[in-house]
């Protein structure tokens, strides 16, 4: 697939198109082991008639791939946010401010942004497995090492080293989902992912709440170490490699092996450029525009909610650890029901046009159909938030008031149906550079999402709640809503060309 820099968001898809019309042309065995395998050749993108394919592996066992990098992808912001309530026990332990203490958090929202760039282009040479396995036994012993801390800086030692090392998936999630799944299916694979990465940062304080408040902060870690133990013996006994070598022209040519010891895969020379190619798509428009519409829609319909929540929430209703956590349900279920609409809405659309464009393959299966949903999502997400704004500062102090609740709940669902249209729309023009693509998305968000909180307390301190949320919506408009209109203007009219 041509990567040449184009004006048109579309361009890139001319190979996939190509791909998908030489399904006539396929050898008879080809083309029965397709229609036996998959009851159809027509399929984006057609897989061999290899049976290690992973395109033609069975569907529990893609499923089971796609949900253990998701679980991994959710875990790397949950670890970070799971210490949001513990700012006040790590303030008193370690005789710090509670200002100082979230830059704990704070560290790792940078580190989770940076580090996909070192570890994914080592992961398209030696596999996704190898690095997933080393990514969570890492974790797993830089967890151990946060439970013993006894001062400040060791512990943001072992909180930068938890966040280089359980970075990976953050990269390889949006690699896997496109290795396994055919285009009529992968939005809603996707956003398997995506929720997940999503669900991690409400997850966090919402679990850990608990465990602060009843059985103290040194637990935090403690959970942690378990739950990556448990992800590397699931890699372990279920993870399969879904690198497959035909994949790509440099690895063609690598021979196929049983053995389970750590090899390339790709033997093409590993030179410096591979590590920040992924930043070179700054000049695909459809790649960074949807990037940084997501990045300006996730700092203010999640970010900001996230982390100001036990503050506002805290001392607007006098609410202890435990409570605080609870407040998070909102942004879950929010979440939750923005991915059941729409991933398999946007894949329906998908299927139903190939299914009128028979005959036609020039125009078939055009990622710009997903971009109609992404106002759905913008919607949702100015009226969560003006709704969580105003209701707030409109509270009576020490009355718990559910509506700002509703309108976390709200501008979440906004926030997911976004998330999961754009990253779709930008993986199907650049298939062959999902990897980099899902890099940048995560650089991108993660690098905003990192300045985020060092202005957002003054902003509400100082125009109030509601009036930020006004503000909150109005930078989404112009900074989100346009560039993807007129992004979606200019796919258009190129499709009718």
């Amino acid at each position: 697939m041509s990567t040449s820099p184009s004006p048109y968001p579309d361009k890139a898809l001319d190979s996939a198109h190509l791909e998908s019309a030489g399904a006539s042309a396929l050898e008879p065995e080809h083309a029965a082991y397709l229609i036996q395998r998959h009851g159809t050749v027509d399929l984006i993108p057609l897989p061999s008639a290899d049976p290690k394919d992973p395109l033609n592996w069975p569907t529990w066992k893609k499923n089971t791939q796609i949900l253990m990098v998701a679980f991994h992808a959710m875990m790397t912001t949950f670890t970070a946010a799971a210490v949001l309530p513990a700012f006040i026990p790590f303030a008193k332990l370690y005789e710090i401010s509670v200002t100082k203490a979230t830059y704990l958090t704070s560290v790792q929202i940078l580190f989770l942004g940076v580090f996909p760039l070192l570890w994914c282009p080592l992961a398209s040479r030696y596999g996704r497995r190898p690095i997933l396995l080393a990514s969570v036994l890492g974790s797993f012993a830089t967890n151990m090492g946060g439970a013993w801390c006894t001062s400040y800086g060791t512990q943001m030692t072992t909180r930068a080293l938890t966040a280089i090392c359980i970075s990976p998936a953050l990269g390889i999630g949006g690699a896997v989902a496109t290795e396994l799944f055919f285009a009529h299916e992968r939005a809603q694979k996707l956003g398997w992912w995506t929720l997940m990465t999503t669900l991690g940062t409400p997850g966090g304080p919402f679990i850990m709440g608990f465990v602060v408040q009843h059985i103290g902060v040194r637990w935090i870690f403690w959970i942690l170490a378990i739950i990556n133990f448990c992800q590397f013996l699931g890699y372990l006994l279920l993870g399969g490699e879904t690198l497959y070598p035909s994949h790509s022209d440099a690895a063609s040519s690598v021979p196929a092996t049983k053995s389970p010891t750590l090899r390339r895969i790709d033997r093409t020379p590993l030179s410096l450029s591979a590590f920040y190619s992924p930043l070179l798509l700054v000049t695909k428009a459809s790649v960074i525009v949807p990037s940084c519409a997501y990045a300006v829609v996730f700092c203010y319909a999640n970010i900001a909610l996230l982390v100001e929540t036990p503050v506002i929430f805290g001392e607007k209703f006098h609410l202890d650890a435990q409570q605080i956590g609870l407040q998070y349900i909102a942004l879950i279920i929010g979440s939750v029901i923005g991915e059941q609409v729409s991933g398999p809405l946007s894949d329906f659309v998908q299927r139903r046009h190939r299914k009128h464009s028979q005959g036609n393959p020039q125009h078939r299966a055009s990622p710009t159909r997903r971009l109609w949903f992404s106002y759905v999502g913008f919607l949702t997400v100015f009226i969560g938030l003006i709704v969580w704004g105003v209701r707030v500062q409109h509270a009576k102090e020490g009355v718990w008031n559910v509506t700002p609740l509703v309108g976390a709940a709200i501008a979440a669902f906004g926030n997911q149906v976004i998330t999961t249209t754009l990253i779709a729309y930008a993986v199907d023009c650049y298939r062959d550079r999902s990897m980099d693509i899902a890099v940048l998305v995560n650089f991108v968000r993660q690098v905003w999402g990192f300045i985020g909180p060092f202005y957002l307390p003054h902003m509400f301190e100082t125009l109030n709640l509601g009036p930020s949320a006004g503000l909150m919506c109005g930078i989404i408009a112009v900074f989100a809503l346009v560039p993807i209109m007129v992004l979606h203007w200019f796919a258009r009219n190129r499709n009718r060309e």
